[in-house]
């Protein structure tokens, strides 16, 4: 490659028989090496890999332009983006060109003039692959001028020309990606006139301004994100343009809690201190991705919208976060994450659901501690006995010292910026608590040990087998029928988080 960069000129250029082809069949042949090595060639991208991935490399292998369809937060930008590494690293261009004219196949007026003019003399630039992408977010202002051009006054003032010449025009920017991939994201925003507007470039290969008859066989690769939801509530995608789109991939939300949270874990960005100093057990990275598991199962939450992977990235960083908080205001090295410190995920699933009309009544503060409790609820019963089950056997029930502790009289408060050994007193003081956790987990660090017992006492609450009272920075504990005869926190406190989100 370091000789073909040393290349200035056309004449150069033809002794090494280099050969040009269309950016499609660039795509395609570096893809058939990659399949052949069986490499990955879409790094980032977990979840993918018996779906959406097959789909894509076929939809290459075929020269199709690609219309990626999913809900948010699926990574439809990405795999976009990443489709650049599979072009190649450096291409011959005529110099000058505002079009980045191939030198065997020029297009434009300069492109074609200068060859006539200088021949084999022709000075040849090179382009690295990753200036070969353009991606334009579709907004209902876009016009036609500047996806494929208008024509310049000010040019034809300059240059002194008329305007039926064809240099008077300046080019937008799906001319200007000739040779490379062009992606609109959000489709359906697009204006419907703007997108029949993009019918002769992918069909007839050509452009039209105004009154110009110009036929420029652009070479692009265009690939299209959209979301179902746009089809109802913004706008659609006009069915000719659909029709001229070869390919029409659809994307999903990781399958499984693991692939979930492998996401969550590469995209979360943490800072190296906070990765020293936080201990964050696998626990409390699966309760994470259970809640969005969990959301998009809600009968509050609008199943059309979608729940994005961000919101577990986002929840994830603020349960870090919150954590860490602590740890400062205790003047503590090291700490690691509780139960209690999912108060501080609340705003990042507060902005990231959408609520339809029975969520907007209980409020997004109130249906986030929901989603939280219940995914609790689902994991308890893989690191615990079930406790209604636990209830209703002949067996001894595990929990039956942890909940006569509590129908004695006693309570407990867990709040978020406790210091560790008033956290770790606390929990201790639970009959029966401890001893639930050795048994069943009994090769445990004193932090996982104390995670579990708070685990425990949020599940049996989830089973309504103790009452938790929702305190402005944590929870208390307490026995579940004194609390229907006392003035204790119940969930109807839960509206007074409301004025927070």
């Amino acid at each position: 490659m370091s000789k073909l960069l040393d290349i200035k000129t056309l004449g150069q250029l033809k002794q090494t028989g280099y050969k040009s082809r269309s950016v499609k069949d660039e795509l395609r042949a570096n893809l058939i090496e990659q399949l052949k090595k069986r490499e990955g060639g879409f790094e980032g991208i977990i979840g993918f890999e018996d779906t959406v991935i097959p789909d894509l490399q076929t939809a290459i292998l075929s020269r199709h332009n690609i219309l990626l369809l999913g809900l948010r937060g699926q990574a439809k930008t990405r795999i976009a983006r990443l489709l650049v590494n599979l072009l190649d690293e450096y291409i011959p261009y005529i110099e000058g060109s505002e079009l980045f004219d191939d030198p065997y196949n020029p297009i434009s007026w300069f492109g074609h003039s200068i060859i006539t003019e200088k021949g084999d003399d022709t000075p040849i630039g090179w382009i690295h692959r990753s200036e070969r992408y353009t991606e334009k977010l579709a907004t209902p202002d876009v016009t036609v001028a500047d996806l494929i051009g208008d024509v310049d006054p000010i040019k034809a003032a300059t240059l002194k020309l008329t305007y039926s010449d064809e240099r008077v025009i300046h080019f937008g920017l799906i001319p200007r990606a000739h040779r490379g991939i062009f992606v609109i994201n959000e489709l359906p925003d697009l204006q419907a006139r703007i997108q029949v507007s993009l019918f002769n470039i992918l069909q007839e290969k050509d452009i039209q301004i105004r009154g110009f008859k110009l036929r420029l066989p652009l070479d692009i690769q265009f690939v299209f994100t959209a979301n179902p939801e746009d089809y109802t509530n913004r706008g659609s995608i006009v069915t000719p343009l659909k029709d001229r789109i070869e390919s029409q991939i659809l994307t999903h939300y990781p399958r499984s809690v693991e692939i979930s949270r492998k996401i969550t874990q590469q995209e979360a960005s943490l800072t190296d201190d906070q990765r020293i100093a936080i201990e964050a057990d696998g626990l409390v990275k699966n309760l994470v991705e259970q809640i969005a598991f969990e959301a998009r199962n809600s009968e509050y939450i609008d199943k059309k919208s979608g729940v994005s992977a961000r919101l577990t990235i986002s929840a994830y960083e603020n349960l870090i976060s919150n954590a860490e908080r602590r740890m400062i205001i205790n003047h503590e090295k090291t700490t690691f994450v509780r139960i209690t410190d999912f108060l501080g995920v609340i705003p990042a699933i507060t902005g990231k659901i959408e609520l339809v009309y029975e969520g907007e009544l209980e409020g997004p503060g109130k249906v986030a501690n929901i989603l939280i409790g219940k995914a609790i609820r689902s994991l308890l019963l893989s690191f615990f006995p079930d406790p209604e089950k636990a209830k209703k056997a002949k067996a001894p029930n595990p929990y039956a010292a942890i909940i006569n502790w509590f129908g004695d009289g006693n309570n407990v408060a867990l709040v978020d910026d406790m210091p560790m050994q008033e956290y770790k007193k606390a929990l201790e003081e639970v009959a029966g608590l401890k001893d639930l956790v050795k048994k069943i987990h009994p090769r445990l660090g004193e932090s996982q040990q104390l995670l579990l017992m708070e685990f425990v006492l949020h599940g049996l609450s989830e089973f309504s087998q103790l009452n938790k009272g929702f305190l402005d920075n944590g929870f208390a504990f307490s026995d579940m029928f004194n609390s229907l005869f006392n003035l204790q926190p119940d969930d109807d406190d839960l509206d007074i988080d409301d004025d927070r989100y």
